[in-house]
């Protein structure tokens, strides 16, 4: 500590950084994306005796929707 900063009041703690969250904000719930595509696996399994075989390409569509905002189903 030089002479000018025990004058000027240099003797003070350099502020702490701000710690920022390691969660990313910007990701939307599961539940938020891919709306349309859900609600149209929704129907086809109801409407289907054997939902998981007839409805493979909506069932496909949908896991890929997910895929792309970050979700793996």
């Amino acid at each position: 500590m030089g002479f000018l900063d025990s004058i000027f009041g240099g003797s003070k703690e350099a502020p702490k950084p701000q710690t920022v969250s390691s969660k990313p904000a910007d990701k939307p719930k599961p539940c938020c994306v891919c709306k349309e595509e859900k609600a149209k696996r929704d129907e086809c399994m109801l409407m289907n005796e054997d939902g998981e075989k007839a409805c493979q390409p909506i069932i496909q569509e949908y896991k890929k929707c997910m895929k792309g905002f970050g979700f793996d189903v």
